[in-house]
């Protein structure tokens, strides 16, 4: 059974998918090893958390509250981030699987994606002004009315991002990504 106030706990290998969490808040709090997959984390608020090497696999996030989240090593594929509560909503992710995740019209401004596999993930209308995406494979990713003001895609990969359709001003390319920005032209670039 999980309290309805955690604060300052850790918890290690633990099993949630059979818990009911509804209604807990977890402050401060670290996760290693956990299991989370097809878990109903809505209207929970995760505060200060750490999370390590743990699987939210087809988890529900109506309403979770993610405020300055860390995830290392996490599995989030498919995650719904989108229907997150926006309230202080800040995450930042390393080495971690976010293929075919939402971030629709979310406020990601200055959020890290380092080493991660975002493929096939929908970031139309987000705000992504000042994020960075670090040696991230951003494969068939899909960036439409995005803010990208002053964000690093520097050692993305695997992106195409149509700058008539989004707000780029002072974004920071590499020259060898550049085929990911002209991709709509369909040039032949060596």
């Amino acid at each position: 059974m999980i309290e309805k106030l955690n604060y300052d706990k850790t918890f290690n290998k633990q099993v949630f998918s059979q818990l009911q969490l509804s209604g807990v808040e977890f402050d401060n709090c670290y996760f290693t090893d956990c299991d989370f997959s097809g878990c109903n984390l809505s209207d929970i608020d995760f505060i200060d958390c750490r999370f390590v090497n743990c699987n939210f696999m087809m988890v529900k996030t109506a309403n979770t509250g993610l405020k300055n989240v860390q995830f290392k090593g996490c599995k989030l594929i498919g995650t719904d981030f989108s229907i997150c509560n926006n309230f202080l909503f800040e995450a930042g992710f390393d080495s971690c699987q976010l293929d075919y995740a939402f971030f629709t019209k979310k406020n990601l401004k200055k959020t890290c994606f380092v080493n991660c596999s975002i493929k096939e993930a929908d970031f139309s209308g987000a705000n992504l002004s000042e994020a960075i995406f670090k040696n991230t494979n951003l494969s068939g990713s899909y960036f439409e009315h995005c803010n990208l003001e002053k964000t690093d895609f520097r050692t993305a990969i695997n992106f195409s991002i149509d700058p008539d359709k989004n707000k780029m001003k002072k974004a920071k390319f590499s020259v060898e990504n550049l085929p990911g920005l002209l991709s709509k032209y369909n040039l032949d670039i060596s």
